[in-house]
């Protein structure tokens, strides 16, 4: 039997479909950030998201299948582009922050860092933290704040495994999947 993280991934942008290869850092070229971006990449957001319309916001639902996937650095450039469209600042701008560091700390610990995947989870758990004490809702984004903090701690209480062996790479280095509803 495969472990979970191996088992299949459901998808919630499956219309999009996901790069050929995963980014990582000293192991394969850096995919460029200007109009030629990776096959699939969301479209460059027109204006922040509406936490209460979030199903509408397809690059926020494609950051999130990129994550399950293993695609952490592609997920960042993802969710970093909504972040930038809301200013930086806010309530929005904060969770998304939080889903930046997690998705980094899957792209360190992808990298075997283990101090720096314990260093992004940890400030993904203040991120969620924050957002959960300025929002009246347990969700946020169709992400459940209370599972996205419970997971980020885990992953700084005791970072998976990883390397950046291109012939033993563990792409999916976390058991959990980001599911909205």
């Amino acid at each position: 039997m495969r472990p979970a993280w191996a088992q299949p991934r459901p998808r919630v942008a499956g219309h999009r479909p996901l790069p050929p290869t995963r980014y990582l850092p000293g192991v394969n070229p850096r995919p460029s950030k200007d109009a030629g971006r990776h096959p699939g990449a969301a479209p460059r957001p027109l204006g922040p998201p509406d936490p209460e319309r979030w199903e509408a916001c397809e690059a926020h639902l494609y950051g999130i299948d990129l994550f399950n996937h293993g695609y952490y650095w592609e997920a960042h450039e993802v969710w970093e582009e909504l972040w930038q469209a809301c200013g930086r600042r806010g309530v929005t701008a904060t969770f998304l922050k939080g889903l930046i560091a997690l998705a980094a700390a899957g792209l360190k610990a992808r990298m075997g860092n283990a101090r720096g995947t314990r260093t992004h989870a940890t400030r993904a758990v203040d991120l969620f933290q924050a957002v959960a004490d300025r929002s009246p809702e347990p969700r946020y984004m169709g992400l459940h704040l209370e599972d996205l903090e419970r997971h980020a701690r885990a992953i700084a209480s005791q970072p998976p495994a990883g390397t950046a062996k291109q012939d033993s790479i563990r792409p999916i280095v976390f058991e959990f999947v980001l599911w909205p509803d």
